[in-house]
């Protein structure tokens, strides 16, 4: 385009039209932040020319030092921050100013609306931090010139009213310009000392100079002039290659959130030097809350710099997936400062430093849990379940990742440790035990427990989708292993007598548990006597090599093509509905109510694992004519309490230790 070309009007997008709203009409705290965000994009485009002139060093021509400036005009009203890095091209300026490349764009409005005015403090989370100048400003102009020979400047403008335009302007070197005209009732941001305090609390560690124009009177008399200079203002140090003693942790809050753009303080932070083979310099931290978008490829990584430059904004090599929550930076005295990420998946420095930078954030953890052990809770509220990840994918750090983990228990309400349950363990009991469901409501009454919960033991409720290879991962903790209540080789100590009597039961049910392999042999492997049942007729468990059914039916929602596996059946023998229908089975061995009661048996089991039956309807008219049944007979339901005039006599009751029991005359409906 030549500098002919007329001006354009667009109209801005959706999104951008319902932020916008959102910040000029609600009234937010901290409405400083604009100039925290806007010195954050300046300094990003300082180092993104930086990192590409090492390829292209022609695009520093032209002399202009990489800085910052803050520019205040108390006659026009206007605040200038203006840098000398990337700039950009005209359609990057439409694209970047006038849409939300974004993702998460519809989120953030979504969570911004919800929670009111406290969630515009996470604009830069959302990478649309520019339109926090709208906080204090109804008009706005950004020149802008790429960097490189022959560039033409451009001028976007845009009083957020819906649309913006972009023309041709001058600037005589690259990099942008962003000038505010402030509201009546924001111009305090012209004030010197106020600009100097707010760079000082939010942007004091931008490693790049970022320098105030101000005004100072020299001389006396008729000599006495005033004159306009440029004062830097920041320490444009990288706060990592200090050393710690010099540090305060305002100063570690504060540059975690100039490297994140969260408001909150961080949970907790490490800050370390290695020499030896490498030399490099880490500062990690962990955030309070995870973002919304925690789980995608974006998220991963921490700051790569190669001798203070910056190489890459999120370097996923730096750190496992398992810990992608981290944010920090790592700075490499090793690396090329042309290190591509084909060359980073093959360093053997880069590997040296992956395995220092992982112990060194598992250590940071391991610290959190004993010294701040409710701040460790709210980690493992928003960040457990990635974390546990790695017991899945690791090897090598089981045993640290084991002494991390936190599970719900049936001992009490909140979570225990590992290392805490097997403290509490009772004499005799031999592994860890644990149950696994959607939630703690659908696993805390689970029948697969009622053997476990007699003796005195205590169990893990696993709730997460990922607990299921997590616990195969782990295997053990402190040479106790992890056994799922709900598989099939659940083995508890037993008495000599005890082993007689479950031998003898397993006798007199033989005729029935044919009867029930024949009737649901395209169902189940196998029919047994169970040593997990007390008070439940039946239950279905996982056969080893299967999974439990909750992670089949997560992985048939995600598309996964997952038959049902065959379960084994296990029976309670001294069960009222057990001893019914092995004595009708001796009865009438062809009986058509043992196959239905024993297809509704197998129905109530699939819920109780977590499954859903195969047919419903067939379930529920079963159920409806069960009840119609016991309605007729004045049978009261299972748990109720009869009482007053219509208790049913003792002639009225079903056989005996039935309460459900509709006779071998009234058979269940079939389809």
């Amino acid at each position: 385009m030549s500098v002919d070309t007329p001006r354009e009007t667009h109209k801005f997008q959706a999104e951008i039209n319902q932020l916008l709203n959102l910040v000029i009409n609600s009234l937010y705290s901290h409405k400083e932040i604009f100039l925290r965000e806007l010195v954050s994009n300046a300094s990003d485009a300082l180092d993104k020319l930086r990192f590409r002139s090492v390829t292209e060093p022609e695009l520093l021509e032209g002399g202009a030092p990489l800085e910052i400036h803050l520019l205040p005009d108390a006659e026009k009203g206007t605040l200038t921050i203006e840098d000398t890095g990337i700039g950009m091209t005209h359609d990057e300026l439409v694209k970047n100013l006038g849409t939300i490349a974004h993702s998460g764009s519809r989120e953030f409005l979504e969570l911004a609306s919800q929670r009111g005015q406290k969630d515009v403090n996470l604009i830069g989370q959302f990478g649309v931090g520019f339109y926090s100048a709208y906080l204090v400003a109804d008009h706005v102009e950004v020149v802008s010139r790429a960097a490189g020979k022959d560039t033409q400047a451009w001028k976007w403008t845009s009083d957020a009213k819906g649309s913006f335009t972009v023309e041709p302007a001058e600037r005589a070197t690259r990099g942008t310009s962003i000038t505010l005209h402030l509201k009546e009732d924001q111009k305090e941001f012209l004030d010197e000392w106020r600009l100097r305090s707010l760079v000082t609390q939010y942007s004091d560690y931008v490693s790049h100079p970022i320098k105030l124009q101000v005004k100072r009177t020299t001389g006396e008399g008729d000599a006495k002039k005033t004159e306009t200079q440029l004062e830097v203002v920041n320490k444009a140090s990288a706060l990592w290659q200090r050393s710690k003693s010099e540090i305060t942790d305002e100063q570690y809050q504060e540059f975690y959130k100039h490297l994140t753009h969260d408001w909150e303080k961080p949970l907790a932070w490490t800050h370390f030097r290695t020499e030896g083979n490498q030399v490099f310099t880490g500062l990690l931290f962990l955030p309070k809350n995870p973002p919304f978008d925690l789980n995608s490829p974006q998220q991963r990584g921490v700051r790569l710099f190669v001798k203070r430059v910056l190489i890459m904004d999120r370097c996923e090599e730096m750190l496992p997936q398992w810990l992608r929550f981290v944010r920090g930076v790592v700075d490499s005295d090793d690396l090329p400062l042309n290190v591509s990420r084909e060359l980073l998946q093959d360093s053997a420095v880069v590997k040296a430093i992956h395995k220092h930078v992982t112990k060194k954030t598992l250590d940071m953890l391991e610290k959190l849990a004993k010294d701040k052990p409710e701040d460790y809770r709210t980690f493992w509220q928003g960040f457990g379940t990635v974390l546990k990840e790695g017991l899945a994918v690791d090897t090598e750090h089981r045993e640290k990742l084991g002494a991390l983990v936190r599970y719900e228990s049936s001992r009490e309400e909140g979570l225990t440790s590992l290392a805490d349950y097997v403290s509490r363990m009772k004499e005799g009991q031999e592994a860890i035990y644990y149950v696994f469901g959607e939630s703690r409501k659908a696993v805390v009454d689970s029948p697969h427990l009622e053997a476990l919960k007699k003796r005195g033991y205590e169990v893990l409720y696993m709730t997460d989708p990922v607990d299921e290879w997590a616990a195969q991962g782990l295997r053990e903790y402190q040479g106790k292993p992890l056994v799922s209540a709900m598989h099939a080789d659940l083995k508890l100590k037993e008495t000599e007598e005890e082993k007689r009597e479950k031998e003898q039961r397993a006798k007199g049910l033989g005729p029935l548990a044919e009867r029930m392999k024949d009737v649901l042999k395209e169902q189940v492997r196998e029919v047994r006597v169970s040593e997990r049942l007390t008070d439940s007729p039946c239950c279905l468990v996982v056969p080893e090599g299967g999974s439990h059914a909750f992670v089949e039916r997560l992985l048939r929602e995600r598309g996964r093509s997952v038959p049902r596996a065959r379960r084994i059946l296990e029976v309670n023998p001294s069960h009222p509905i057990i001893e019914h229908l092995k004595a009708l089975q001796e009865k009438e061995p062809g009986s058509a109510q043992v196959t239905e009661w024993v297809e509704m048996l197998y129905d109530q089991a699939l819920l109780t694992e977590g499954s859903s039956v195969e047919d419903p309807n067939r379930f529920a008219r079963r159920m409806t004519a069960l009840m119609t049944q016991l309605a007729a007979q004045k049978v009261p339901p299972a748990g109720a309490v009869a009482s007053g005039p219509e208790t049913p006599t003792s002639d009225a009751q079903p056989t005996e230790g039935s309460a459900v029991a509709a006779g071998p005359e009234t058979p269940l409906p079939r389809n």
